[in-house]
């Protein structure tokens, strides 16, 4: 039903709960599901639609509420002073009622004087100063209540861990918004690709997804930046009149502010700076959507006040989103690694943001049908992020009579196999596994990623161009590659040594832990914990494979689903089929030997606990945590009077410290590997 032609209160309740959701999704998770341009259009129509029906306004309206409660895996943090969000205005209609409310409020004030500063596209954050020093740092969360990310937020060289200069005040709370450079985004995805990783969506993503690692040191390799634009509480000394001045005033205190902060006066001031920032917009080396004016006169701010959600002497006005439309020719499924099959759109060609697009995702079957997409229809697509082409919604009034449904497959585009949708998933699934072709491509290229088999020299266009010249079409193919030596060396942009070199780290690959081929086969939920966990409980694949649901279940980690998805994976006979294979040529080693035996008191570091810090040369952090734990230790994050040692490698930080104010033994990458070798610990331990 088109929404114009709904009961209010039935459409009031519905973008009520939609918005609940997506609030959830966007604030709490970190993952949306739509949008920024969608969002906004839905949060307008049930501001529009509660002026209209003001008797139907409730209490737990998102219109009277900032945002949603942050996830328990962080401390909780109040904040003092509320991060409240902005009011969005869309149209110079928006920002000239905007200025006639501040002008109302001051008494008829005219020519009203305006902070205007770019709206970064990131994640926004709260740093509390005692004295001058960084004492705390969090999340916006819910405004009210966000979460602890002081050691993340530590980690981004531009924050200022003691200010410097005169007149700091006793507390000072500020306000400002992390977020990943365009060029470091795309260097990150380059390399997550080469990595056999999932790229991020978009910047915004990228930055709060890495902020809200629970290791600190994984932020730490992101290439976060931060800007400072406000201030919450200022206790002590004397705080500038004007938010300009302040901005100045936080520069001189060696705090990182946007450059392209100006003054300017009235609704034309503002709508200048406005067109400027858009025109300078794709230019510019981070993701910004819109501007903020702010209220000058820090007084003036006092005397307008806030409203439930926002101050009254601030607003956002948004970009137009890089939205075009266009007429949906039909709807392909493609396939992904784990079976996952995403609608994607044909669209007649295009050209959004100087780009022309022609086909766009739809994300998942649910989203489809959430969003009515019909064959025939009129739809508007964009640029999410203004990299990712997406479907934003259906132009109804433009609908044909004969617009089609979309039916999800039975069965698999790539291989014919069975789809399935279990209950309560949003993904419908292809079963045809490790012999489906279109997840093919994409699970060596998870295979040789360097957490799972670590096949240097084979990245992504590599796998691509073996795939293509039909060199190799499962896993166990890539393994036979030293029978196609001659042939590798006449493909374009291979030479012999290069070829050489591959196949000596296929070789070398034969000799990986359990776990990281458990977890290179990609099973669908197996992460590398739960593949570490399952080699080290069953110590060879002939164990797992053989395991019944409860000794599965009897694995940490390793709920019933998970259970379910390893007992598929050894049931479905394409991918028994493939791994036989892979026995007959790459030799038992993951079979019959336990690479990872079950925990018990003989191994040498059975109920030690062990340190890593530094950069290790011989072996990957991750390489080093999984032989450990081979002999029986447990690796933590952090030094303690009963950690056992520390293995110290290059620019080893505070930890070394630590372990020698504690009298801890200090290994080096030598004595490590020494002990890896012979199982025996070096002499002092």
């Amino acid at each position: 039903m088109n929404p114009s032609e709904q009961d209010p209160r039935q459409r009031l309740a519905e973008l009520r709960d939609r918005l609940h959701y997506h609030n959830h999704r966007y604030h709490v998770l970190d993952d949306p599901e739509i949008t920024d341009a969608e969002y906004d259009r839905l949060f307008a129509e049930l501001v529009e639609l509660e002026r209209q029906f003001p008797e139907h306004v409730r209490p737990d309206s998102p219109s009277q509420r900032v945002g949603a409660k942050p996830v328990s895996r962080f401390v909780e943090v109040p904040h003092e002073v509320p991060m409240l969000s902005l009011d969005n205005l869309f149209a110079d209609s928006d920002l000239m009622e905007f200025d006639r409310r501040c002008r109302e409020g001051l008494g008829g004030e005219e020519g009203i004087r305006y902070c205007a500063e770019p709206k970064l596209d990131g994640v926004a954050v709260s740093l509390r100063y005692q004295h001058g020093v960084l004492q705390r740092a969090a999340t916006r969360g819910d405004g009210r209540v966000g979460e602890d990310v002081t050691a993340q937020l530590r980690t981004i060289a531009v924050i200022p861990l003691c200010l410097a200069g005169e007149g700091i005040p006793a507390l000072l709370e500020l306000r400002g918004e992390v977020y990943m450079p365009l060029a470091g985004f795309e260097a990150w995805n380059q390399a997550a690709r080469e990595r056999g990783e999932k790229p991020f969506a978009n910047p915004r993503n990228a930055a709060a997804g890495s902020l809200r690692q629970l290791d600190p040191q994984v932020t730490a390799g992101r290439p976060l930046q931060f800007f400072c634009h406000g201030v919450g509480q200022w206790e002590g000394g004397n705080p500038p009149a004007t938010h300009a001045a302040m901005l100045e005033q936080l520069q001189a205190w060696r705090l990182p502010v946007c450059a392209l902060w100006e003054t300017v006066v009235g609704v034309a001031g503002c709508l200048d700076y406005y067109r400027r920032m858009e025109a300078k917009r794709a230019s510019l080396p981070y993701e910004i959507d819109g501007v903020v004016y702010k209220l000058d006169s820090l007084v003036a701010r006092e005397r307008l006040g806030f409203v439930a959600r926002s101050p009254r002497w601030a607003a956002a006005h948004k970009f137009a989103p890089r939205e075009v439309s266009t007429l949906l020719l039909g709807v392909d499924f493609q396939v992904g690694r784990t079976g996952v099959l995403t609608p994607v759109a044909r669209l007649q060609p295009v050209s959004v943001g100087g780009v022309m697009l022609s086909k766009a995702t739809l994300h998942n079957f649910q989203e489809l049908l959430r969003k009515d997409v019909r064959v025939g229809d009129t739809l508007w697509v964009r640029r999410a992020g203004d990299v990712i082409p997406e479907v934003v919604g259906v132009v109804w009034e433009r609908r044909p009579a004969a617009a089609a449904a979309i039916i999800l497959p039975t069965h698999c585009p790539a291989c014919g196999a069975v789809v399935v949708q279990a209950q309560g998933e949003v993904a419908a699934r292809c079963v045809g596994g490790l012999a489906c072709p279109a997840q093919r491509k994409e699970g060596i290229k998870h295979f040789i990623s360097r957490r799972a088999m670590n096949i240097e020299g084979m990245g992504e266009r590599m796998v691509t161009l073996l795939v293509e010249e039909g060199l190799v079409q499962n896993l166990a193919d890539i393994f036979t590659l030293s029978e196609h030596r001659e042939r590798l060396i006449g493909l374009e942009r291979l030479g012999e040594k290069s070829v050489d070199n591959l196949l000596l780290a296929i070789e070398l690959s034969k000799q990986r832990h359990l776990g990281q081929f458990l977890f290179a086969l990609g099973i669908r939920d197996v992460g590398e914990t739960i593949a570490h966990n399952l080699a080290r409980h069953f110590g060879t694949l002939s164990q797992l494979m053989l395991a019944d649901r409860e000794a599965l279940e009897g694995v940490a980690e390793v709920g019933p689903v998970v259970a379910e998805h390893l007992r598929q994976f050894f049931q479905e006979s394409h991918n028994i089929e493939v791994l036989n294979r892979l026995r007959r040529i790459a030799g038992t080693h993951w079979w019959d030997f336990p690479s990872s035996p079950p925990m018990m008191e003989s191994q040498p570091l059975a109920g030690k606990t062990v340190v890593l810090t530094g950069t290790l040369h011989s072996l990957t952090r991750q390489e080093a945590k999984v032989r450990l734990e081979g002999l029986g230790a447990k690796v933590s994050g952090s030094v303690s009077d009963r950690t056992f040692f520390v293995v110290v490698g290059e620019s080893p930080g505070s930890k070394r410290q630590r372990a020698e104010s504690l009298g801890v033994r200090l290994l080096t990458e030598a004595d490590l590997l020494s002990l890896l070798e012979s199982k025996l610990m070096p002499d002092g331990c």
